[in-house]
């Protein structure tokens, strides 16, 4: 559905992508993380094609967006960031209003079913005007659905809700893509709703794609060994460690210790060992790599090296 290889970009003279990789089949929900001012936003513009990219190619349903922009997007349900409505409307009149512009009439009972969906229905005849910003919100989820689009993307979408508001959103883009057919493109800052919805992801940072893949499969690959939390009675020494143990740090009376391959075997044969070399050991939970770890080991790099060339 989106086939994005080496994509670069320059905007007024400046490169703002440097080599974007990005492949998304029918039936994924993919994320698209990357800090602000990574170039996701211009990524989605190119793939819209809204932005006209300098090189490397670009296929989003089949097509090249630089040629075939207009029957793409009649495929492409798209919520932005900042989703602006006329206020004047009520939400059922604005629906089928932006249905037509792709060419789809949807009918009173359609409409009626997506503002239930959203949690609109009971507010249904009220001016968007009164809208809450959560309500605006829901709103831009349920209009990008309307025309019942091959493609989603989304563009922060949860920003605003209440913890039952994102699950209702959530079940939404759940539902979308369980037939296999469809497919959504997510771009946000929460990783919770990445981890509650994406089966891949891509991080971008600086224009480039740094990783990209099955999100099981790169936090499997994120270290080798398992991670532990050790509650301690004291600070212990960390200076006289057992062979493949090691240190990943601290917080309160918590440490995170890396177990690798150790010469006592299983990890219950480990923990009487550090009791006899001093750790006063309360309790063990093992932790499982996280996607926010793996976020930050790909983000920031190349801010860091241009810091100290400088």
């Amino acid at each position: 559905m989106i086939d994005i290889e080496n994509l670069r970009l320059s905007i007024e003279g400046k490169e703002i992508l440097k080599g974007i990789d990005l492949h998304l089949v029918p039936g994924d929900t993919y994320g698209l993380l990357g800090p602000n001012g990574a170039g996701k936003s211009t990524t989605i513009f190119a793939l819209l094609g809204l932005s006209a990219y300098g090189s490397g190619r670009i296929s989003v349903l089949g097509g090249d967006p630089a040629q075939h922009a207009l029957s793409i997007r009649r495929s492409v349900g798209v919520m932005p960031e900042k989703a602006g409505f006329y206020d004047w409307m009520t939400a059922p009149d604005y629906l089928k209003w932006y249905g037509r512009l792709y060419d789809f009439s949807p009918t009173d009972e359609d409409v009626a079913k997506m503002l239930e969906k959203v949690g609109l229905g009971a507010v249904a005849h009220r001016p968007i005007g009164t809208y809450s910003r959560g309500m605006k919100q829901r709103l831009a989820v349920a209009r990008a659905l309307t025309p019942r689009p091959k493609l989603l993307i989304l563009d922060e979408p949860t920003n605003g809700l209440d913890p039952k508001g994102r699950r209702e959103i959530h079940d939404l883009l759940v539902e979308f893509a369980a037939d296999g057919n469809a497919g959504v493109l997510l771009c946000t800052h929460l990783l919770d709703d990445v981890d509650r919805l994406c089966n891949r992801i891509g991080i971008i940072d600086n224009g480039r794609t740094q990783l990209e893949g099955s999100i099981t499969d790169l936090l499997a690959e994120q270290v080798s060994g398992q991670r532990y939390r050790l509650r301690l009675e004291t600070a212990p020494d960390t200076t006289n460690l057992p062979a493949g143990v090691v240190m990943a740090g601290h917080e309160g009376g918590w440490w995170r210790v890396q177990v690798q391959a150790t010469p006592f075997g299983e990890p219950s044969a480990l923990w009487p060992e550090l009791w006899r070399r001093g750790w006063k050991i309360l309790e063990i939970r093992s932790e499982a790599s996280n996607l926010e770890e793996l976020y930050m080991s790909h983000t920031g790099q190349d801010e860091a090296h241009n810091r100290e060339a400088a």
